[in-house]
């Protein structure tokens, strides 16, 4: 593995311990780096402290990412303590249950931007706030899925809004590349995670992608952590704007 020693990391979407999140922090904190994580509101926090802790994270802060008050506090306390930034990981998605299991011709507009707002302009709005704090460079990444390139049975509006998040890595890497920051989309196969479970039939796609995989296997937040780790290391300094497959080759099969 890649030796994080001594870098700050930002880690926003853990939600438990089978978070994609999760296994990214794991991931960065075995291999040396400094842990900044955040939690939802005060209903997430006695999930998410107790695993930051673990972690010994030295910054353990909320944020809904529709409150730029929030944003603002976290990066002034990363400014404070830490005085800069080496990796942004962004992993949050949202998305009205009726939207996410009705017709995407069907969702409203308010939904259809409210899952925008939180799943996309989250994570650019995240860029922009930790720019200024890697001014040697950086890594930001965020969590797609294969729903942003091919349909994908009772994904829903969730496609489309992926295939935004995905497009928007594109125009940030080309943009950030300039000041040496990297950004990616990191696209694990079908993983048992709680925003997973909001997805209906969801134990026969898992079963399908294990069957159809090359591998036979499905990835795990232990793989996806693995991936982000060498990512937010300095060898990976000239790879960005990637969309990056973790599923077992899964993504490969017609």
């Amino acid at each position: 593995m890649f030796d994080l020693t001594g870098m700050k990391v930002l880690v926003v979407g853990v939600a438990n311990d089978q978070s994609i999140a999760y296994g990214c922090a794991k991931a960065f904190r075995e291999q040396g780096a400094d842990l900044a994580v955040t939690f939802l509101n005060e209903k997430a926090e006695p999930h998410v402290r107790p695993l930051a802790e673990e972690l010994d994270a030295e910054i353990v802060a909320p944020l809904d990412v529709r409150d730029l008050e929030q944003q603002d506090a976290l990066f002034r306390e990363i400014t404070e303590k830490w005085g800069r930034l080496d990796t942004l990981l962004h992993s949050i998605a949202f998305s009205k249950k009726e939207d996410l299991h009705g017709r995407v011709v069907d969702c409203s507009a308010e939904g259809f931007g409210l899952a925008m707002d939180i799943s996309v302009h989250s994570f650019l709005r995240l860029i922009r706030g930790a720019e200024p704090l890697m001014p040697q460079g950086g890594t930001c990444m965020t969590v797609s899925f294969m729903g942003a390139q091919k349909v994908v049975e009772n994904y829903g509006v969730m496609g489309p809004v992926k295939a935004a998040l995905e497009a928007a890595t594109r125009y940030a890497a080309a943009e950030m590349g300039p000041r040496g920051i990297s950004v990616h989309a990191l696209s694990p196969g079908p993983l048992k995670t709680r925003a997973a479970s909001g997805i209906a039939e969801f134990d026969e796609l898992l079963n399908d992608a294990a069957e159809r995989a090359p591998t036979h296997q499905l990835a795990t937040i232990d793989d996806v952590g693995a991936y982000a780790a060498f990512l937010a290391s300095r060898e990976a300094f000239n790879v960005t704007g990637g969309i990056h497959f973790i599923d077992g080759g899964y993504s490969i099969v017609g």
